[in-house]
């Protein structure tokens, strides 16, 4: 059974009428993902958006030599795969379960029916790509005004939250596809935050101790 409630918190579809939903919720299915497995690869024919139920999905790129790129982090209530339903195109990046994963796959038809009922619910898909836009233009100036430690430190920051205390969710190369640098320069850049004793690191947990000088490095 599909959770009407995690469709209903998800922007594309908050201004959908109680029909509606019940018509975009009868169409939807849960399936899990394994770490590791694909939710769909780039160039895929696009079929359906997925709303993340549980676990973690990376999205991201991949050069011609193989080396990745994590471009984008979803967890519980995060939306993708939404751009095939308005371009048509290929799928422009990778899915990936980075843990045990629930994701709901609702397929793109009965939106496009809702969509072309009432255009006026394309204001929410306005708003959703403006945020994808925004999010793409920090990276792109994170690349350009921060180097390879501010970059590591900013990602560290975001992984942690408000929380002092948290254990890092992906490998160590997937931490650096997400910083856009090799994994080597990713790991000095974290001895560096512990020898400052910026930060204290266990294995994959870590605990921030000096967050104000961590955020400083980051900006």
């Amino acid at each position: 059974m599909v959770d009407i409630d995690l469709l209903q918190t998800v922007e594309l579809l908050t201004q959908l009428t109680d029909e509606e939903m019940v018509a975009v919720a009868a169409s939807a299915t849960t399936r899990r993902y394994l770490r590791g497995d694909v939710v769909f690869a780039e160039g895929d024919e696009p079929d359906r958006i997925c709303v993340v139920a549980s676990g973690r999905i990376a999205i991201a790129k991949r050069s011609v030599d193989g080396r990745e790129s994590m471009v984008a982090l979803m967890e519980h209530g995060d939306v993708f795969g939404e751009m095939g339903l308005f371009d048509g195109l290929g799928r422009s990046a990778e899915a990936r379960a980075l843990e045990a994963s629930e994701v709901v796959e609702v397929p793109y038809e009965p939106l496009r029916r809702a969509y072309e009922s009432r255009p006026a619910l394309l204001w929410g898909v306005v708003r959703l790509l403006a945020e994808r836009l925004r999010t793409t233009d920090s990276a792109l100036a994170d690349s350009v005004f921060l180097d390879v430690t501010g970059r590591t430190a900013k990602r560290l920051l975001e992984l942690a939250g408000d929380a002092d205390e948290f254990a890092l969710p992906i490998t160590q190369e997937e931490l650096a596809g997400m910083v856009g640098a090799s994994r080597e320069r990713v790991n000095k850049a974290i001895a560096s935050f512990v020898k400052l004793r910026w930060i204290e690191q266990h294995d994959r947990r870590y605990r921030i101790t000096n967050r104000e000088e961590l955020e400083r490095r980051a900006r």
